[in-house]
């Protein structure tokens, strides 16, 4: 009886710590840094960091940027294909706030994208490069909504540096 109880407690304990590694793993799956402000374009951003899979041991990343002059939006880049691929309604209800585009309405400057590219809102989408349909999380917070008093106007939509 004394071994059943001691394998009982081992087993138990060996459960909780297994739930508690992979709740953490989940919690840390994606994340968003906090919001910066760009001058030179006019333009506050943030990265959104996400593994594809809850194993990954690094992060992959894309970038969200909130222009002062489209307060509503905080629009999804991706810094490797060179190319915005959704946005998230800042105004919009709860679960119905990400309009992400089709692969061929998908450019590098939102000049490039008519505004009836983007459907209606819905879900948010699924984390990129991912196959277990975890949804990526929204987006928390915006940045101050005026550009700092004597900065440039923006020339293009296109983030710099990409």
């Amino acid at each position: 009886m004394t071994g059943l109880r001691r394998f009982l407690i081992i087993a138990t304990v060996l459960a909780g710590t297994m739930l508690t590694v992979q709740q953490s793993q989940a919690a840390y799956r994606q994340y968003y840094s906090s919001w910066n402000y760009h001058p030179q374009r006019s333009y506050y951003y943030r990265t959104y960091y996400y593994k594809p899979r809850p194993t990954y041991t690094s992060y992959n990343y894309h970038y969200c940027i909130h222009y002062p002059s489209r307060p509503r939006y905080v629009y999804y880049y991706n810094p490797h294909s060179r190319h915005y691929w959704g946005r998230f309604d800042l105004e919009g209800t709860n679960g119905e706030q990400y309009s992400i585009l089709a692969e061929e309405d998908r450019k590098g400057t939102l000049a490039e994208i008519p505004e009836s590219a983007f459907p209606a809102p819905a879900a948010m989408p699924v984390i990129p490069e991912s196959e277990d349909g975890e949804q990526v999380a929204p987006p928390e917070g915006v940045p101050g909504q005026d550009v700092p008093e004597g900065e440039p106007a923006a020339e293009g939509d296109a983030p710099a540096g990409n």
